[in-house]
Protein backbone atom coordinates (compact mmCIF):
# COMPACT_ATOMS: atom_id res chain seq x y z
CA UNK A 1 0.00 0.00 0.00
CA UNK A 2 1.51 3.30 -1.10
CA UNK A 3 1.81 6.22 1.15
CA UNK A 4 0.57 9.61 0.00
CA UNK A 5 2.61 12.73 0.53
CA UNK A 6 0.97 14.90 3.11
CA UNK A 7 0.61 18.61 2.38
CA UNK A 8 3.36 20.73 3.88
CA UNK A 9 5.82 17.85 4.19
CA UNK A 10 8.98 18.24 2.02
CA UNK A 11 10.53 15.15 0.53
CA UNK A 12 13.74 14.53 -1.40
CA UNK A 13 17.13 16.17 -1.17
CA UNK A 14 17.50 19.82 -0.46
CA UNK A 15 18.77 21.95 -3.33
CA UNK A 16 22.06 23.64 -2.54
CA UNK A 17 21.75 27.31 -1.94
CA UNK A 18 23.31 29.64 -4.52
CA UNK A 19 25.16 31.54 -1.81
CA UNK A 20 26.74 28.34 -0.53
CA UNK A 21 27.82 27.40 -4.07
CA UNK A 22 29.32 30.84 -4.58
CA UNK A 23 31.35 30.72 -1.38
CA UNK A 24 32.50 27.19 -2.19
CA UNK A 25 33.74 28.29 -5.63
CA UNK A 26 35.31 31.55 -4.43
CA UNK A 27 38.71 30.05 -3.48
CA UNK A 28 39.01 28.80 -7.06
CA UNK A 29 37.73 31.82 -8.98
CA UNK A 30 38.93 34.44 -6.48
CA UNK A 31 42.50 34.78 -7.87
CA UNK A 32 41.13 35.11 -11.40
CA UNK A 33 38.68 37.82 -10.32
CA UNK A 34 41.47 39.71 -8.55
CA UNK A 35 43.64 39.44 -11.67
CA UNK A 36 40.84 40.68 -13.93
CA UNK A 37 40.15 43.59 -11.59
CA UNK A 38 43.83 44.57 -11.31
CA UNK A 39 44.76 44.15 -14.97
CA UNK A 40 41.54 45.10 -16.79
CA UNK A 41 38.85 46.81 -14.72
CA UNK A 42 40.95 49.13 -12.54
CA UNK A 43 43.18 50.50 -15.35
CA UNK A 44 40.14 51.01 -17.60
CA UNK A 45 38.25 52.75 -14.81
CA UNK A 46 41.21 54.98 -13.94
CA UNK A 47 41.65 55.85 -17.63
CA UNK A 48 38.02 56.95 -17.84
CA UNK A 49 38.40 58.92 -14.61
CA UNK A 50 41.56 60.66 -15.89
CA UNK A 51 39.77 61.62 -19.10
CA UNK A 52 37.41 63.82 -17.07
CA UNK A 53 40.18 65.63 -15.18
CA UNK A 54 42.65 68.40 -15.94
CA UNK A 55 46.15 67.00 -15.36
CA UNK A 56 49.25 69.16 -15.37
CA UNK A 57 52.35 68.31 -17.40
CA UNK A 58 53.94 67.16 -14.17
CA UNK A 59 51.16 64.60 -13.74
CA UNK A 60 49.28 66.43 -10.98
CA UNK A 61 45.52 65.93 -10.90
CA UNK A 62 44.29 69.53 -10.81
CA UNK A 63 40.50 69.50 -11.16
CA UNK A 64 37.52 67.90 -12.85
CA UNK A 65 36.60 69.27 -16.26
CA UNK A 66 33.73 67.00 -17.27
CA UNK A 67 33.74 66.29 -21.01
CA UNK A 68 36.08 69.16 -21.95
CA UNK A 69 38.89 66.78 -22.91
CA UNK A 70 36.57 64.92 -25.28
CA UNK A 71 35.53 68.23 -26.83
CA UNK A 72 39.21 68.95 -27.46
CA UNK A 73 39.64 65.56 -29.08
CA UNK A 74 36.65 65.82 -31.43
CA UNK A 75 37.46 69.44 -32.31
CA UNK A 76 40.91 68.44 -33.58
CA UNK A 77 41.00 68.94 -37.40
CA UNK A 78 43.49 66.07 -37.71
CA UNK A 79 41.07 63.50 -36.27
CA UNK A 80 39.25 62.57 -39.54
CA UNK A 81 42.55 61.81 -41.31
CA UNK A 82 43.78 59.84 -38.29
CA UNK A 83 40.58 57.76 -38.20
CA UNK A 84 40.84 57.11 -41.96
CA UNK A 85 44.45 55.98 -41.56
CA UNK A 86 43.36 53.68 -38.74
CA UNK A 87 40.62 52.09 -40.85
CA UNK A 88 42.98 51.58 -43.82
CA UNK A 89 45.72 50.21 -41.58
CA UNK A 90 43.50 47.67 -39.81
CA UNK A 91 41.48 46.60 -42.84
CA UNK A 92 44.38 46.05 -45.23
CA UNK A 93 46.67 44.34 -42.72
CA UNK A 94 43.97 41.96 -41.44
CA UNK A 95 42.66 41.14 -44.93
CA UNK A 96 46.10 40.42 -46.40
CA UNK A 97 47.16 38.48 -43.32
CA UNK A 98 44.13 36.19 -43.43
CA UNK A 99 44.35 35.57 -47.18
CA UNK A 100 48.09 34.82 -47.16
CA UNK A 101 47.83 32.74 -43.98
CA UNK A 102 44.95 30.73 -45.43
CA UNK A 103 47.00 29.84 -48.50
CA UNK A 104 50.06 29.10 -46.38
CA UNK A 105 48.07 26.93 -43.93
CA UNK A 106 46.68 24.87 -46.80
CA UNK A 107 50.20 24.40 -48.15
CA UNK A 108 51.61 23.38 -44.77
CA UNK A 109 48.74 20.94 -44.27
CA UNK A 110 49.93 18.88 -47.26
CA UNK A 111 52.68 16.26 -46.81
CA UNK A 112 55.97 17.17 -48.51
CA UNK A 113 59.69 16.67 -47.74
CA UNK A 114 60.97 19.15 -45.13
CA UNK A 115 57.51 20.18 -43.96
CA UNK A 116 58.60 20.30 -40.33
CA UNK A 117 61.45 22.70 -41.13
CA UNK A 118 59.14 24.94 -43.14
CA UNK A 119 56.63 25.00 -40.29
CA UNK A 120 59.39 25.99 -37.88
CA UNK A 121 60.57 28.73 -40.25
CA UNK A 122 57.08 30.25 -40.33
CA UNK A 123 57.29 30.84 -36.56
CA UNK A 124 60.45 33.00 -36.84
CA UNK A 125 58.72 36.39 -37.48
CA UNK A 126 56.46 35.67 -34.50
CA UNK A 127 59.32 34.66 -32.21
CA UNK A 128 61.47 37.67 -33.10
CA UNK A 129 60.99 41.07 -31.48
CA UNK A 130 58.51 43.26 -33.34
CA UNK A 131 60.70 46.31 -32.69
CA UNK A 132 63.78 44.53 -34.05
CA UNK A 133 61.93 43.27 -37.14
CA UNK A 134 60.48 46.70 -37.88
CA UNK A 135 63.86 48.39 -37.36
CA UNK A 136 65.47 45.99 -39.87
CA UNK A 137 62.82 46.92 -42.45
CA UNK A 138 63.16 50.62 -41.63
CA UNK A 139 66.91 50.76 -42.20
CA UNK A 140 66.63 48.40 -45.16
CA UNK A 141 64.36 50.97 -46.85
CA UNK A 142 66.67 53.89 -46.07
CA UNK A 143 67.38 55.99 -49.17
CA UNK A 144 71.11 56.36 -48.60
CA UNK A 145 72.29 52.97 -47.33
CA UNK A 146 69.23 50.68 -47.22
CA UNK A 147 69.91 47.22 -48.63
CA UNK A 148 66.31 46.87 -49.89
CA UNK A 149 66.60 50.16 -51.74
CA UNK A 150 69.91 49.10 -53.27
CA UNK A 151 68.52 45.70 -54.31
CA UNK A 152 65.54 47.25 -56.11
CA UNK A 153 67.86 49.66 -57.94
CA UNK A 154 70.25 46.84 -58.91
CA UNK A 155 67.50 44.67 -60.43
CA UNK A 156 66.01 47.63 -62.30
CA UNK A 157 62.78 48.13 -60.34
CA UNK A 158 63.82 51.72 -59.57
CA UNK A 159 66.10 54.17 -61.33
CA UNK A 160 67.34 55.67 -58.07
CA UNK A 161 67.00 55.15 -54.34
CA UNK A 162 63.81 56.45 -52.78
CA UNK A 163 63.01 57.54 -49.23
CA UNK A 164 60.09 55.21 -48.52
CA UNK A 165 59.88 56.14 -44.85
CA UNK A 166 59.88 59.88 -45.56
CA UNK A 167 56.62 59.92 -47.51
CA UNK A 168 53.22 59.38 -45.90
CA UNK A 169 51.79 56.94 -48.46
CA UNK A 170 54.90 54.80 -48.87
CA UNK A 171 55.63 54.78 -45.15
CA UNK A 172 52.12 53.49 -44.41
CA UNK A 173 52.49 50.92 -47.18
CA UNK A 174 55.80 49.76 -45.71
CA UNK A 175 54.22 49.58 -42.25
CA UNK A 176 51.40 47.46 -43.69
CA UNK A 177 53.94 45.03 -45.18
CA UNK A 178 55.67 44.70 -41.81
CA UNK A 179 52.32 44.32 -40.04
CA UNK A 180 51.33 41.47 -42.36
CA UNK A 181 54.77 39.87 -42.01
CA UNK A 182 54.63 39.69 -38.21
CA UNK A 183 50.94 38.68 -38.12
CA UNK A 184 51.19 35.73 -40.51
CA UNK A 185 52.71 33.14 -38.10
CA UNK A 186 49.93 33.25 -35.49
CA UNK A 187 47.18 33.36 -38.10
CA UNK A 188 48.73 30.54 -40.13
CA UNK A 189 49.03 28.24 -37.15
CA UNK A 190 45.49 29.02 -36.03
CA UNK A 191 44.11 28.13 -39.46
CA UNK A 192 46.41 25.11 -39.70
CA UNK A 193 44.97 23.79 -36.45
CA UNK A 194 41.50 24.31 -37.89
CA UNK A 195 42.42 22.42 -41.07
CA UNK A 196 43.79 19.50 -39.11
CA UNK A 197 40.52 19.30 -37.17
CA UNK A 198 38.45 18.85 -40.34
CA UNK A 199 36.91 15.33 -40.11
CA UNK A 200 38.35 12.90 -42.62
CA UNK A 201 34.94 11.28 -42.97
CA UNK A 202 33.49 14.50 -44.37
CA UNK A 203 36.26 14.74 -46.98
CA UNK A 204 35.82 11.09 -47.90
CA UNK A 205 32.06 11.50 -48.24
CA UNK A 206 32.50 14.53 -50.51
CA UNK A 207 34.92 12.57 -52.67
CA UNK A 208 32.51 9.65 -52.97
CA UNK A 209 29.71 12.05 -53.94
CA UNK A 210 31.83 13.18 -56.88
CA UNK A 211 32.86 16.59 -55.56
CA UNK A 212 36.11 17.92 -57.02
CA UNK A 213 38.93 19.48 -54.96
CA UNK A 214 37.63 23.03 -55.43
CA UNK A 215 34.04 22.23 -54.50
CA UNK A 216 35.19 20.09 -51.57
CA UNK A 217 37.29 22.97 -50.27
CA UNK A 218 34.56 25.60 -50.48
CA UNK A 219 31.66 23.35 -49.45
CA UNK A 220 33.31 21.21 -46.76
CA UNK A 221 36.67 22.59 -45.62
CA UNK A 222 35.90 26.32 -45.38
CA UNK A 223 32.68 25.85 -43.36
CA UNK A 224 34.66 23.69 -40.94
CA UNK A 225 37.20 26.53 -40.63
CA UNK A 226 34.52 28.98 -39.45
CA UNK A 227 35.62 28.93 -35.82
CA UNK A 228 39.36 29.18 -36.56
CA UNK A 229 38.82 31.99 -39.07
CA UNK A 230 36.58 33.90 -36.67
CA UNK A 231 39.15 33.72 -33.87
CA UNK A 232 42.06 34.61 -36.17
CA UNK A 233 40.28 37.65 -37.63
CA UNK A 234 39.07 38.90 -34.24
CA UNK A 235 42.46 38.66 -32.55
CA UNK A 236 44.18 40.24 -35.55
CA UNK A 237 41.74 43.16 -35.54
CA UNK A 238 42.46 43.87 -31.87
CA UNK A 239 46.24 43.42 -32.18
CA UNK A 240 46.60 45.48 -35.35
CA UNK A 241 44.29 48.24 -34.10
CA UNK A 242 46.34 48.66 -30.91
CA UNK A 243 49.73 48.24 -32.56
CA UNK A 244 52.20 51.03 -31.80
CA UNK A 245 55.82 49.84 -32.42
CA UNK A 246 55.49 49.20 -36.17
CA UNK A 247 53.81 52.51 -37.02
CA UNK A 248 55.93 54.46 -34.56
CA UNK A 249 59.16 53.26 -36.18
CA UNK A 250 58.06 53.29 -39.83
CA UNK A 251 56.21 56.64 -39.80
CA UNK A 252 57.89 58.34 -36.84
CA UNK A 253 60.16 60.54 -38.99
CA UNK A 254 57.23 62.09 -40.89
CA UNK A 255 56.26 65.52 -39.50
CA UNK A 256 52.67 66.32 -38.60
CA UNK A 257 49.84 63.84 -38.20
CA UNK A 258 49.27 62.76 -41.81
CA UNK A 259 50.59 59.23 -41.25
CA UNK A 260 49.20 58.69 -37.76
CA UNK A 261 46.63 56.21 -36.48
CA UNK A 262 44.84 56.56 -33.15
CA UNK A 263 47.64 54.74 -31.28
CA UNK A 264 50.51 56.83 -32.68
CA UNK A 265 48.46 59.98 -32.17
CA UNK A 266 47.96 59.12 -28.50
CA UNK A 267 51.70 58.54 -28.21
CA UNK A 268 52.48 61.95 -29.73
CA UNK A 269 50.01 63.73 -27.46
CA UNK A 270 51.78 62.14 -24.50
CA UNK A 271 55.35 62.60 -25.74
CA UNK A 272 55.27 66.05 -27.31
CA UNK A 273 52.24 67.86 -25.85
CA UNK A 274 52.47 66.29 -22.37
CA UNK A 275 48.66 66.27 -22.23
CA UNK A 276 47.88 63.26 -20.06
CA UNK A 277 44.22 64.27 -19.78
CA UNK A 278 43.67 64.57 -23.54
CA UNK A 279 45.62 61.35 -24.10
CA UNK A 280 43.30 59.64 -21.60
CA UNK A 281 40.27 60.92 -23.50
CA UNK A 282 41.80 59.64 -26.75
CA UNK A 283 42.41 56.28 -25.09
CA UNK A 284 38.76 56.10 -24.06
CA UNK A 285 37.74 56.86 -27.65
CA UNK A 286 40.17 54.22 -28.90
CA UNK A 287 38.78 51.69 -26.40
CA UNK A 288 35.20 52.49 -27.39
CA UNK A 289 35.98 52.09 -31.10
CA UNK A 290 37.55 48.69 -30.48
CA UNK A 291 34.54 47.58 -28.43
CA UNK A 292 32.13 48.67 -31.16
CA UNK A 293 34.15 46.88 -33.85
CA UNK A 294 34.34 43.68 -31.80
CA UNK A 295 30.62 43.82 -30.93
CA UNK A 296 29.59 44.35 -34.56
CA UNK A 297 31.95 41.61 -35.73
CA UNK A 298 30.65 39.10 -33.18
CA UNK A 299 27.05 40.05 -34.01
CA UNK A 300 27.54 39.56 -37.75
CA UNK A 301 29.94 36.61 -37.82
CA UNK A 302 28.59 34.72 -34.76
CA UNK A 303 31.85 32.80 -34.16
CA UNK A 304 30.24 30.44 -31.64
CA UNK A 305 27.48 29.38 -34.03
CA UNK A 306 27.58 25.70 -34.94
CA UNK A 307 28.46 24.80 -38.51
Amino acid sequence: MSTLQRPGVRTGRKKPRSNESLWAALPWIGPVLVLIFGVVIFPAGYMIYSSTRRISQAGTNVEGVGLANFQTVFADPNLPRILLNTVVWVTVVVALTVLISLALANFLNKPFPGRTLVRMAVVVPWAASVVMTTTVFYYGLDRDYGIINKFMVDIGLMDAAYGFTKNTTTALAAAIIVGVFVSIPFTTYTLLAGLQAVPGDALEAAKMDGAGPVRTYFSVVLPQLRGALAVAVLINIINVFNNLPILRIMTGSIPGYGADTLMTYIFKVLQFDRRLDVASALSVVNFAVVLVIVAVYVKIVKPTKEV
